[in-house]
């Protein structure tokens, strides 16, 4: 049971460790501190921009052509990639996605950013939001709405990380779609190449009124800072925020037996069992309060 009532915060006194770079982590740790955690960063990885810009180039000329019936968008960096390759091109992401194409997401978080940056989204799960779910959730389209190929299959381009899982991919296919994957950015060690780095910023209005613009509080520790504090049993719980973070916590942090091992969401759990490591819990839906609820809910259990 998570102690405390309306005047006594739930983590009070708690340290969490974010996985994530000050500029990334800003609402998750603002969620933890008003819950009365103490929150800690520990940035483990980082995005560039795409090896082959000239195959993303390529998929968005097809895209701006009107040659798809759906854009998948599966995350928020995918967000940022896509945004960071319309300024390069002129113009905006909202004006790169033509009107009669749909705009799917994994979830409402998402949604919020695609909505900020003035894309109409049409299809997003609200149950279980993960690649996953969105297949779930994905209905046929009776009339094909066929691509340039004319072949009266609708056409899918699902732009992500170099580290992306098949998942998503393969449900469509199997639901009869034509989809097309490309890589929009790469997932890398923190600190990305400074030169290739994604740098574009959302809109100011995505998260939180805006406050999502601000960096994250809290001490930034470099990884040999962190295990001397996981060493000292002084940090309560570790977040993974994503498989690719899971993978990083495995390689860089010890010991990990003493705390709770906090997961965004289905995904990243089943990676850190892969792993071999106990998750504490999982997010019930991937969101800073999410994430808050699931902490809390590991440490009092």
């Amino acid at each position: 049971m998570v102690p405390g009532g309306a005047g006594a915060p739930a983590l009070a006194g708690r340290r969490v460790l974010l996985t994530r770079s000050p500029d990334r982590a800003g609402a998750m740790a603002r969620a933890l501190a008003r819950a009365g955690a103490e929150p800690l960063l520990l940035p483990v990885i980082d995005f560039e921009r795409a090896e082959d810009p000239a195959a993303l180039a390529s998929a968005l000329d097809r895209l701006a052509a009107g040659d798809y019936a759906w854009l998948v968008v599966s995350s928020i960096t995918t967000v940022r990639a896509l945004k960071e390759a319309a300024a390069a091109r002129g113009t905006t992401l909202a004006e790169l996605v033509p009107e009669g194409v749909q705009v799917a997401t994994i979830g409402p978080s998402s949604r919020r950013v695609l909505e900020a940056e003035g894309l109409r989204v049409d299809l997003a799960p609200t149950g279980r939001q993960s690649a996953e779910g969105l297949v779930e959730l994905w209905s046929w389209l009776d009339d094909g709405a066929a691509g340039a190929d004319g072949a009266g299959i609708a056409r899918v381009l699902i732009p992500q990380s170099n580290l992306a899982a098949p998942t998503l991919a393969e449900g469509l296919v199997a639901k009869g779609w034509a989809v097309e994957t490309v890589t929009a950015y790469r997932t890398v060690d923190y600190p990305a190449d400074p030169d290739r780095r994604l740098t574009a910023a959302l809109a100011a209005a995505a998260v939180e009124g805006g406050q999502d613009a601000q960096e994250a509080p809290g001490v930034v520790l470099t990884p040999h800072e962190a295990n001397g504090e996981l060493a000292a049993g002084r940090i309560d719980a570790v977040v993974a925020a994503s498989p690719s973070a899971a993978r990083r916590i495995h390689e860089t942090l010890r010991p990990l037996d003493a705390v709770q091992l906090i997961a965004i969401g289905e995904p990243t759990a089943a990676e850190l069992r892969a792993l071999g490591l106990a998750v504490g819990a999982t997010a019930a839906t991937p969101t800073p309060e999410g994430i808050t609820e699931a902490v809390a809910r590991s440490l009092y259990r």
